[in-house]
């Protein structure tokens, strides 16, 4: 049962008049009762720019939520109230949590009650850049979930933090005033390796063409009308200022409900220092971030080309329509310029993993194969793990688990679309992209790319149920997630 502080008190007022216990006493955990954070859902009005004013749900009023910080493992105790009329829930993206507190119904976390709260008591880790957001079922509601304000960047201070830059700048990419459309081409040709799989590319399209013979349209897609970094389009907000010669940290938040991103800075190159918070094995330059829906990249830049720049996404169209913010150096002015980098720049996860690595034999190897049902459910397409879609009232575990072993998650992906696989409460370390061999890259959410394979390996030791799913809201609302019980 939780109390407010009024009822604390006035319950306490009484008991130490009768004697039962002496104020200072009161007071003392009174003060021990006190959140180190407090969060706030509820609708609020986002200025994107002076003319563009949405309304949506956020975390305290604004979109997005407050960059939390907390200490590796330091305990926090964080109050979290529900002003809205709907039931809500809270994932803490990233980290190794109880299933009471991760936030996600399909595991069995309570929900944030309508017009009431929750006290959340947990022990943050691992460290680095993780993010917290809503984690509810939207289906054809498009104010709900992820397509909502509801996401914020958190970092979690490991005990020892090298510090190699003078200072960091925390990035939340996000989309606003989404809308239905039908169809629609995902940009994949960015993935590394490019190869394809022959009898998955064979098995969906037989699919896609069976449908369409059948006289069904395209199953339905999500695009936006307003894009966004922390809060505002590009050129309205506050530069992000540097001054010649400092190395600036990037943590970059792809917050979006379906979208993947990708991110630049005309004369510049993007040190890559982790991934979705973890150190990754071998750092690399790039030109472009390319950034999944839910994952997170921190780059270091060496500003080392003096001037005003819009560090923005390669797509013309969302940066011309927000995706992108102003970069100025010290004594610099004049208009923002763009530079398209080249054409070419893609992404490859092997490019940050050990460069001798060998991936490690498993106790065991899961097969799953992902595929698509266009349009067969009210237009929107049907997403199957295992031939099977994800069943909302049974909610049955697909597999049992053994604590402490190590499995291999063999993914196939007989669908055109890129899928950003996200396993809650554990990290995985991707093991072979393209029947290509890695190791040492540990991730919370990658990218299988349209008729591609990926083995990701894990440790189950989170007892009780995980969820595994497609992290783009369209595709988990519709049948693409799985629970596994780790006993």
């Amino acid at each position: 049962m939780s109390l407010d502080r009024r009822e604390f008190l006035r319950l306490g007022a009484c008991a130490a008049a009768a004697g039962m216990v002496p104020l200072r006493s009161l007071l003392a955990a009174e003060a021990a009762t006190r959140a180190d954070v407090t969060l706030r859902i509820g609708r609020a009005l986002v200025e994107l720019a002076p003319d563009r004013i949405v309304p949506t749900t956020t975390y305290n009023g604004q979109c997005p939520g407050p960059l939390l910080r907390f200490r590796e493992g330091q305990r926090v105790v964080v109050d979290v109230f529900n002003d809205t009329d709907v039931p809500e829930q809270l994932h803490w993206h990233g980290q190794a949590v109880p299933v009471d507190v991760d936030g996600s119904t399909e595991e069995g976390t309570p929900f944030i009650p309508a017009h009431g709260m929750r006290r959340l008591t947990f022990t943050p880790g691992p460290p680095g850049f993780r993010f917290y957001h809503s984690h509810v079922i939207a289906r054809d509601d498009l104010s709900k979930g992820q397509y909502a304000g509801l996401v914020g960047p958190l970092y979690i201070e490991p005990r020892n933090e090298p510090g190699r830059h003078d200072h960091e700048v925390f990035l939340t990419l996000k989309e606003f005033e989404p809308y239905f459309s039908r169809g629609g081409d995902m940009a994949m040709d960015f993935l590394r390796p490019a190869q394809r799989d022959r009898d998955l590319q064979q098995r969906g399209e037989q699919a896609m063409r069976a449908s369409l013979a059948g006289g069904s349209s395209k199953g339905y897609e999500v695009g936006y009308q307003s894009f966004a970094i922390n809060g505002r389009m590009l050129g309205h907000g506050e530069p992000i200022r540097v001054k010649a010669g400092e190395r600036v940290l990037f943590h970059v938040l792809n917050g979006s409900a379906t979208e993947i991103r990708s991110l630049a800075l005309p004369g510049h190159t993007f040190r890559v220092v982790a991934l979705d918070g973890n150190p990754v094995p071998r750092s690399a330059d790039v030109p472009v971030l390319w950034i999944g829906t839910g994952e997170r990249v921190s780059a270091v830049v060496e500003m080392t080309h003096p001037g005003v720049w819009v560090m923005g996404d390669l797509d013309d169209d969302d940066r011309a329509h927000g995706m992108g913010v102003v970069v100025e150096y010290a004594g610099q002015k004049g208009r923002p310029r763009w530079n398209a980098p080249p054409r070419h720049a893609g992404w490859d996860y092997r490019w940050f993993a050990s460069p001798n690595g060998k991936p490690v034999t498993p106790d065991d190897i899961i097969e799953l194969t992902f595929a698509k049902a266009n349009a067969a459910e009210q237009g929107f397409n049907r997403w199957t793990i295992n031939d099977m879609a994800f069943d909302m009232k049974a909610m049955r575990p697909m597999m049992k688990l053994q604590r402490g072993k190590r499995y291999r998650l063999r993914m196939r992906n007989a669908s055109d679309d890129i899928h950003p696989m996200h396993l809650h409460r554990h990290r995985f370390e991707i093991t072979s992209i393209a029947g290509k061999p890695t190791a040492g890259l540990l991730k919370d959410v990658a990218m299988l790319g349209g008729y591609q394979t990926m083995d990701v390996d894990f440790i189950a030791d989170q007892p009780g149920l995980s969820l595994f799913h497609c992290h783009m809201q369209l595709h988990m609302d519709f049948g693409f997630m799985a629970l596994f019980d780790c006993a």
